[in-house]
């Protein structure tokens, strides 16, 4: 729950923007950082709120509903440096469900397990090839050091399991 926290008092440390434009960008900009949905967004804002880390404005419109505008407030900058601190100095356990599958990988007969984890290693390239098409973020160093970092685990992660596909084929030839 703190790296969403975390992902909102950032984007509000940017500039006040209402609820659509925050989950706009998340939509476009975060997706492989975050799953967060609208709905969870909304209700993370509202949580801090409460907390006295953000500040709500109502910003009325003609002849469309009223919007709430959130703004980061002082209190709120100490909690997103604090969260970021701890963030960034932090090793946190991955608990990637693919290690589920892997786990139980020899109830299937070989064949199957390697037509599984080649499946899995295309998506895996069509991955790094749509994480290729995002334009550069030269300005925004931090931007650029995740993009960097999400391109970096998408690369080990196929050539472990080209490794992977590799022994288990011959694995099948030696059988």
């Amino acid at each position: 729950m703190e790296d969403r926290y975390l992902i909102l008092l950032g984007i509000l440390m940017v500039q006040s923007q209402h609820g659509y434009q925050i989950n706009e960008f998340i939509e476009l900009n975060l997706y492989h950082i975050t799953d967060m949905k609208k709905a969870t967004a909304y209700k993370m804002l509202e949580r801090l709120n409460k907390k006295g880390y953000i500040d709500i404005e109502i910003e009325e419109q003609e002849n469309r509903p009223n919007r709430k505008v959130y703004s980061v407030n002082h209190a709120g900058k100490e909690y997103f440096f604090k969260l970021l601190r701890k963030n960034l100095s932090s090793n946190e356990v991955v608990n990637d469900p693919a290690n589920i599958g892997l786990m139980f990988i020899d109830y299937l007969p070989l064949e199957e397990s390697i037509s599984c984890l080649e499946k899995r290693l295309a998506q895996l390239k069509r991955q790094i090839s749509t994480h290729k098409q995002f334009p550069s973020h030269r300005n925004i160093n931090g931007v650029s050091l995740a993009f960097e970092r999400t391109a970096a685990i998408l690369k080990a992660d196929v050539e472990w399991h080209e490794n992977t596909i590799q022994a288990l084929k011959i694995k099948l030839k030696n059988e």
